[in-house]
């Protein structure tokens, strides 16, 4: 029988009970997109039709793969990022901070028949945000993309992606990391649709309620349904599932065990990218090793840092602030 648990954030990482790290960077490949988040504050977000005047606007690197990328390797990752920019400015900026994090972008392809991704980013005072996605050279992504860096995947620890690539290209992905026996994290936004075949292929499920309401039928409004579309995901073959409900916490879900994890209460400056903070230190922590609760609650301090700084990836936290934050 599956065991129910409610689990606050007390409960300790490996690292916070004195146990052996491992030595080696942990090995993390993305798949995913790359865009250019064009951000504006404003005291509210506008509805359909109306024009309010904002306040700071901010131009930083983001889309989902990217963000997740970077959250690892600021986290002392060796990340292999398998992705797609346009020959322009904003791939140009991409690329360059890259490198400054110290990212492996040997995988990062430049094509010149469509322009890097654009993300239209409004965020009210309360950190909440609403995002239009141009996708652009991330539509351009293939298989034939990821079979080139077929070495690097093997070797890895895990490989994360998300949807904002073409589907096909996911699904290779998947059928790549099955072949090595590599974990494959899953990170299904945008929204949509997903065959059983693919989710029978997928090691851990990272939806918020938005998405598992699109996976599911369930409206996810609290602890118990988030159980129920857990269970429902499970059913169709997922091996684990940890739904993230923000401000509220996470519920992890796999054949023995369901527990509920609350959040960190932290003021909250920009939400924008604070499940991509979450799913990149969980991969972290699945590569270093860690059972699948701890990975998770070390990614929840990532998340819970990342929202009190604006932007996408310039909010990922570094791994001395989420060491310094957890001892705190």
């Amino acid at each position: 029988m599956r065991k129910h648990k409610r689990l606050l954030l007390a409960h300790q990482t490996d690292e916070m009970r004195g146990l052996p790290m491992a030595k080696d960077k942990p090995i993390v490949v993305v798949v995913g997109s790359s865009n250019m988040d064009l951000v504006c504050k404003s005291e509210r977000i506008p509805v359909v039709g109306e024009t309010i005047l904002g306040g700071d606007f901010l131009m930083v690197p983001g889309g989902k793969g990217a963000n997740q990328a970077v959250a690892a390797a600021k986290l002392g990752a060796e990340v292999f990022f398998i992705a797609r920019l346009g020959d322009d400015i904003f791939g140009a900026k991409s690329l360059e901070n890259f490198k400054n994090v110290g990212l492996n972008a040997k995988h990062v392809l430049r094509t010149s028949d469509a322009p890097s991704g654009v993300a239209l980013i409004m965020v009210d005072e309360k950190g909440n945000n609403s995002i239009v996605v141009a996708p652009g050279a991330n539509s351009k992504l293939s298989a034939e993309d990821i079979e080139k860096a077929r070495a690097d995947i093997a070797s890895a620890g895990a490989l994360v992606a998300q949807l904002e690539v073409p589907l096909e290209t996911i699904e290779h992905a998947a059928d790549l990391v099955k072949s090595s026996n590599v974990p494959f994290v899953l990170d299904p936004a945008p929204a949509r649709e997903l065959s059983d075949e693919l989710l029978q292929k997928v090691d851990v499920l990272t939806p918020n309620e938005t998405e598992a309401r699109i996976l599911t039928g369930i409206d996810v409004t609290g602890e118990n349904s988030a159980r129920r579309a857990s269970e429902k995901l499970l059913g169709r073959g997922v091996k684990t599932v940890i739904l993230t409900m923000g401000k509220d916490g996470f519920l992890l879900t796999d054949s023995d065990q369901s527990q509920f994890v609350s959040a960190q209460k932290i003021d909250a400056v920009d939400s924008t990218a604070a499940g991509d903070a979450f799913t990149g230190a969980l991969a972290v922590g699945i590569a270093e090793g860690k059972s699948l609760l701890d990975a998770a609650l070390f990614a929840n301090y990532v998340a819970a840092l990342s929202v009190t700084k604006m932007g996408a990836q310039s909010s990922m936290p570094a791994i001395t602030e989420v060491e310094n934050f957890m001892k705190s």
